[in-house]
């Protein structure tokens, strides 16, 4: 039933993506900004929850972002996108949804999330046992073991952490969320599309 949901989601936002497309009378920006409206802010509705998918539902996601691409840019289906994407500034479909998590957890250790997401996180600085070691001199979280892989590994205390974990102490000692995004994307954006200098 899950995968039917997701194949049904994937399938509108195709639908929405491609039943757009700009004439002579509609700017490309304007049209850029209705496809943003649109496919992406549906694409990135709750998608924090979307960590941890196999490759292949991955490929599914950023399909539909490539189709948004190719119909703001008028190219072709068999015409090379990752330039495109890279233009637009668009994250891929990992990398947004690492973007997305590592977003609500930086709200959930800073009291802007709502509690019970604050709940699931603790630093290894309030924890007794790890007070004097050198890695409660950082901002790092504690990793819970999970009991299932697949499952728990997946769960925002879990995911949260591992990724809160593997960014660089720079982005994540950001004092206030605007600059913390604007690393965090800079961060990603990198990773997305390492052969781009910015």
């Amino acid at each position: 039933m899950e995968r039917d949901k997701k194949n049904d989601i994937t399938k509108r936002m195709h639908w929405t993506s491609l039943s757009f497309s700009p004439d002579s009378a509609c700017h490309t920006t304007t049209y850029q900004t209705l496809v943003v409206a649109l496919v992406l802010s549906r694409l990135d509705y709750g998608n924090a929850v979307l960590v941890g998918l196999p490759g292949y539902l991955y490929s599914r996601l950023q399909s539909v972002l490539n189709a948004a691409a190719r119909s703001i840019a008028g190219l072709r289906r068999s015409d090379h996108i990752t330039d495109t994407l890279a233009s637009f500034h668009w994250l891929t479909a990992p990398e947004r949804i690492q973007y997305k998590l590592a977003t609500v957890v930086y709200r959930s250790l800073n009291g802007t999330a709502p509690s019970y997401l604050a709940a699931d996180l603790r630093r290894l600085s309030d924890m007794p046992s790890r007070r004097r070691l050198r890695s409660s001199l950082t901002h790092q979280l504690d990793v819970r073991q999970s009991q299932c892989a697949t499952v728990g590994d997946r769960t925002f205390a879990t995911a949260g952490a591992r990724l809160w974990n593997s960014l660089p102490a720079d982005i994540v000692s950001r004092d206030t969320l605007p600059r913390f995004r604007r690393e965090l994307k800079t961060f990603l954006f990198r990773q997305s599309y390492p052969s781009i200098l910015l």
